[in-house]
C-alpha cells in the first residue's frame, strides 16, 4: 500500500525503515543513544556497530546526559542503504507533564531541521513513539502529519519523506487520522 500527499512528497507505506534507501532513515532512539528494542534496535541491529560507536561519541562529548526529547543527532548508517541515520527521542506518553505533543512534533521538525542543514533531500520516518513508549497512534497520526506539513510549506529542501509503517492496520490508522 502506498498512499501520497503533498504533490508526492510525502509518501506513507507499510515496510522495514531498515531497508529505506533515503539519504537518511529517522530513529525512534531512547534517551541513551545506545541501543534498545522495536525500530532503535533494529537499527543498531543492521547498522552494526559504527552506528553504535558514533553514537558513544555524542554521549562522551555534546550530550553527557542523554539526547534530549524531542531532540535530534545525526549519525553515519553503517551497513544500511541510507547515508545517515536521524536519531530523536520521542516522549513516553503520559509522563511528559502534558508536554507529549509538543515534543512529539519536536521530533518530527528537529530530524527535518537537521537534515536540512545536512543538505538532505530524503528522509524517513517510522511512527514515533507509537511503539514502547506507547504514544496512541490516532494522535500521533494528528501531530507527526501536522508538524510535517507546516515544516514543509516553509522549506523546500526536503523533496520526499517517507513515513514507513510496521504494518498495514498501523498504515490505515494513519490515513484515517492525518491531517495532511
Amino acid at each position: 500500500m502506498l498512499e501520497n500527499f503533498l504533490n508526492k512528497r510525502i509518501h506513507v507505506k507499510v515496510g522495514d525503515i531498515t531497508k529505506e534507501n533515503s539519504d537518511a532513515i529517522v530513529n525512534a532512539a531512547n534517551w541513551t543513544l545506545l541501543g534498545g528494542g522495536g525500530v532503535d534496535g533494529a537499527i543498531h541491529r543492521v547498522g552494526g556497530k559504527d552506528i553504535l560507536t558514533e553514537c558513544e561519541t555524542i554521549r562522551k562529548t555534546t550530550h553527557p546526559g542523554g539526547l534530549p526529547t524531542g531532540d535530534a543527532v545525526i549519525t553515519t548508517a553503517g551497513n544500511l542503504p541510507s547515508r545517515y541515520v536521524i536519531h530523536t527521542v520521542g516522549p513516553i506518553y503520559g509522563r511528559e507533564n502534558g508536554k507529549e505533543s509538543d515534543l512529539l512534533a519536536n521530533s518530527y521538525r528537529n530530524s527535518l531541521e537537521l537534515a536540512v542543514k545536512e543538505g538532505l533531500k530524503t528522509i524517513s520516518f517510522p511512527s514515533i513513539s507509537t511503539g514502547a513508549f506507547r504514544y496512541p497512534k490516532h494522535e500521533a497520526a494528528q501531530i507527526s502529519s501536522r508538524a510535517i506539513q507546516s515544516f514543509l510549506s516553509k522549506n523546500k529542501t526536503i523533496e520526499q519523506i517517507s513515513l514507513v509503517f510496521f504494518s498495514e492496520t498501523d498504515v490505515d490508522k494513519f490515513l484515517r487520522h492525518h491531517s495532511f
